[in-house]
């Protein structure tokens, strides 16, 4: 599946919302940023709720946040697919992961570039998710880092795996090989005036 974020767009967050909402992807990714957890703030929790409450794709949220349970607490009135949080940003993590499952959604734990995939062991019995971060998680556009890939293997089998990060037209090639259940693209489509083209050019270089 793809999964489409719009931190980076040629649009205005809304607009860019509303293409993806309607375009060939399969969820729409949402990246929230405290300014805390990474030096980057985007939005408000009101506002994000705001821009998503009419949309009709699956919502894939990555909440790169400070103690994710007072947002996650807001955010399930949107009723998400998927809340994938980090460990290093989450004090009660057990609290956090009973909540989310409490309320029917998937649960994911985001692996940073720099981390070992063994951070992970501890939890896979109680989630359902493990998004590896192809980049460092604070800004869109950054050049998608290899070194992360045999992290899949391991994970194989044990959750569901996502990607994030640096992911176009050329960097899709390494993962053709891999089976990675959601791949997340942002401004290699968003900057684009045509998303669906971009998304379907993804799509046939993983058959």
């Amino acid at each position: 599946m793809i999964s489409v974020s719009f931190l980076k767009s040629k649009f205005s967050s809304s607009e860019t919302i509303k293409l993806i909402d309607n375009s060939n992807a399969d969820l729409i990714h949402v990246d929230l940023m405290d300014g805390l957890y990474v030096k980057t703030k985007n939005f408000e929790i009101k506002e994000i709720i705001n821009l998503l409450k009419d949309t009709h794709k699956l919502l894939d949220i990555h909440l790169m946040v400070n103690n994710p349970l007072k947002y996650i607490k807001e955010l399930i009135k949107l009723n998400p697919y998927i809340i994938t949080i980090h460990l290093d940003g989450t004090p009660n993590i057990d609290e956090t992961i009973n909540f989310i499952k409490k309320h029917n959604i998937k649960v994911g734990i985001a692996i940073n570039p720099d981390e070992d995939v063994h951070i992970v062991d501890n939890y896979l019995d109680k989630i359902d998710y493990c998004l590896i971060m192809s980049v460092y998680p604070g800004a869109g556009g950054q050049k998608f880092i290899k070194e992360v890939l045999n992290k899949i293997n391991y994970l194989e089998n044990k959750v569901l795996i996502g990607i994030d990060g640096g992911i176009n037209d050329d960097s899709i090639n390494y993962l053709r090989e891999y089976n990675i259940d959601i791949i997340v693209s942002g401004s290699y489509i968003c900057k684009d005036l045509n998303f669906n083209e971009r998304i379907n050019n993804l799509k046939e270089k993983l058959q």
